[in-house]
């Protein structure tokens, strides 16, 4: 078996008396999505701090495309190909869906303190960012304010930008949320075609969209990893119906 993109190693974080995060380790390998589910409070938004660079573990490693990245910033784990969508929306409202995608290309190149004007006229940059576009279809809406486009497709401007960082994985927090059931499936259909440009560490809520997507799923709760496996192995296993799946089977 090859070795994971993304190898995660114990991870712990405390909180005063609090443990957030006990012992966590977990992999993405090549090709799949791997979902992390949970109640609300388990850990989830925690342990993706701690993936991503923001929030630094008291116990434990991550381990990115071979290297021990446990060190490094949020934006030096970008560089080396670590893309990250959040649940609330980082994008500027204000730009072109094209100036967004743009943006990412300048960060992915590590000089962010360019004056805009001339970054517009970078051939490289704009280039870089209509592959990315072209990439999630929204190519055609490059001129575009973000302000004027659908919920779903902000969630893929996210990618947009993301892929403009070359990632090597995408660590995506709850990109179903906020979407109504047309555009949960167009963005499921999406992420079912992305994961072969690179694997997905997905969280989310929506449990469709998780049993349709996940080739493997961890159940976070109480900030421990309490099942991992198949879709099939998941639904299946007794005390993940019991501490989160019971209410979602009952109805």
């Amino acid at each position: 078996m090859t070795e994971p993109v993304l190898d995660v190693r114990g991870l712990t974080k405390r909180f005063g008396g609090l443990v957030a995060s006990k012992s966590i380790s977990l992999d993405l390998r090549t090709g799949e999505i791997h979902a992390l589910i949970g109640p609300n409070g388990a850990g989830k938004s925690t342990l993706i701090k701690q993936i991503a660079g923001g929030l630094q573990p008291d116990e434990g490693s991550v381990y990115f495309d071979g290297t021990d990245v446990s060190p490094l910033s949020t934006a030096a784990r970008a560089r080396l190909g670590m893309g990250r969508t959040f649940q609330i929306s980082s994008l500027a409202m204000d730009y072109t869906v094209l100036q967004n995608t743009v943006l990412g290309a300048l960060g992915h190149r590590g000089d962010v303190f360019r004056f805009f004007r001339p970054v517009m006229k970078d051939k490289k940059l704009v280039q870089a960012a209509e592959n990315a576009l072209e990439q999630v279809g929204l190519a055609e809406f490059r001129a575009f304010r973000t302000s004027d486009l659908s919920h779903g497709q902000r969630r893929q401007l996210e990618v947009a930008v993301a892929l403009t960082l070359e990632p090597k994985a995408f660590l995506m927090d709850e990109p179903m949320a906020g979407l109504g059931l047309e555009g949960s499936q167009r963005l499921i259909g999406f992420l079912d075609g992305l994961r072969s440009k690179a694997p997905i560490l997905l969280v989310e809520h929506d449990m469709d969209a998780v049993f349709t997507l996940a080739d493997r799923v961890s159940v976070l709760v109480y900030g421990e990893i309490i099942a991992s496996g198949s879709v099939a192995e998941i639904r299946s296993n007794p005390t993940v119906r019991t501490a989160y799946l019971g209410e979602e089977d009952a109805g």
